[in-house]
């Protein structure tokens, strides 16, 4: 992975099958801020059967039959992965099965990225650890017991990020997890990430400053395309906006402030000076004091240390006091 930090563009297959869509794809997501541009290899005849029943967010048309058509030949793979370099995003996919994985090591891909619905999948997991190549795993649909045993797999290849996730089409505020994002680096000790479903930008800001190192968001043309994403994906002005936002956030992630430091306020804080002309000798009083900047005489906060000491000489009004001036 290019970063420590990252954004993926989830392109998935929101191009139907359209070629020249996937290409226009990769090139909006560069546009957008995003570091890597993410798809799926699917190869209808080995990850599904002819009758396998659609998800409920998608019925459009027989599941065997849109994964079949909207699928890529390896030239065509190839080529997305070279309009990813030329847009120096790195090139994500993610395999349904065993011959997907052959593909895409055919490819030349970046990084893998393990699907949810995929976690228990122990030899395709097993297959992509042998690789040795990166590996993000996406944890929508499973429990503790379930991700323990993928990350024990993915461990022994490539790097491995771990993304928290909520398999809904949009997923709602009540079930996005937050909480989950310092329980997985706190149990698996690896960088954690947010594969995000929900409408909007406040979950993917949420997660990245509550320590989300990478952010993946489904991105569109537009929301009326057809397809299993679209509808729930993310259109390219609002995805260039959270990619500034998240930028931002990272940054301040990054800059830790030392409260004990006041320099930058320096000219910004008050001081004593007299409100009134005060006599030589005089006992100093509340009213012959003034709070005012700039901010580099008596704190304000020690002005019951100054009442009742004596000024060593004239001292006109709006004078900044020092403590030369005072017995």
């Amino acid at each position: 992975m290019k970063k420590a930090v990252q954004i993926i563009a989830e392109i998935g297959s929101v191009h139907d099958g359209s070629f020249g869509n996937a290409c226009k794809l990769i090139e909006t997501a560069a546009a957008c801020g995003a570091h890597a541009a993410k798809f799926q290899t699917h190869i209808a005849e080995a990850e599904t059967l002819r009758d396998a029943p659609s998800p409920a967010y998608f019925k459009g048309e027989p599941r065997f039959d849109y994964f079949r058509r909207i699928g890529f030949t390896a030239t065509q793979w190839k080529e997305l992965r070279a309009v990813c370099d030329a847009n120096r995003l790195t090139f994500l996919s993610s395999p349904f099965s065993l011959e997907a994985v052959d593909l895409l090591e055919e490819v030349g891909v970046g990084a893998y990225k393990i699907p949810s619905g995929e976690v228990t999948n122990w030899p395709l997991l097993e297959h992509v650890a042998a690789t040795g190549k990166p590996a993000l795993l996406s944890s929508g649909m499973s429990s503790w017991r379930e991700l323990d045993g993928a990350v024990a797999i993915l461990r022994r290849g490539g790097p491995l990020t771990i993304l928290q996730c909520t398999t809904a089409y949009p997923c709602p505020p009540e079930r996005v997890g937050l909480n989950v994002i310092a329980e997985m680096r706190s149990r698996y000790d690896l960088p954690v990430g947010f594969s995000d479903h929900t409408n909007g930008m406040a979950a993917a800001f949420a997660a990245a400053a509550l320590g989300a190192d990478v952010i993946e968001k489904h991105l569109t043309f537009s929301r009326l395309m057809y397809g299993s994403d679209a509808a729930n994906a993310m259109e390219p002005a609002d995805f260039r906006q959270m990619a500034d936002g998240l930028a931002a956030i990272w940054a301040m992630r990054a800059a830790p402030v030392d409260k004990d430091d006041l320099t930058p306020y320096r000219d910004m804080k008050l001081i004593f000076d007299t409100a009134r002309p005060v006599v030589g000798g005089q006992t100093i009083e509340r009213a012959d004091l003034a709070f005012k900047k700039p901010g580099d005489g008596i704190s304000a906060a020690r002005y019951r240390d100054i009442i009742g000491r004596r000024a060593k000489r004239d001292l006109p009004a709006e004078h900044k006091l020092a403590e030369a001036d005072l017995g």
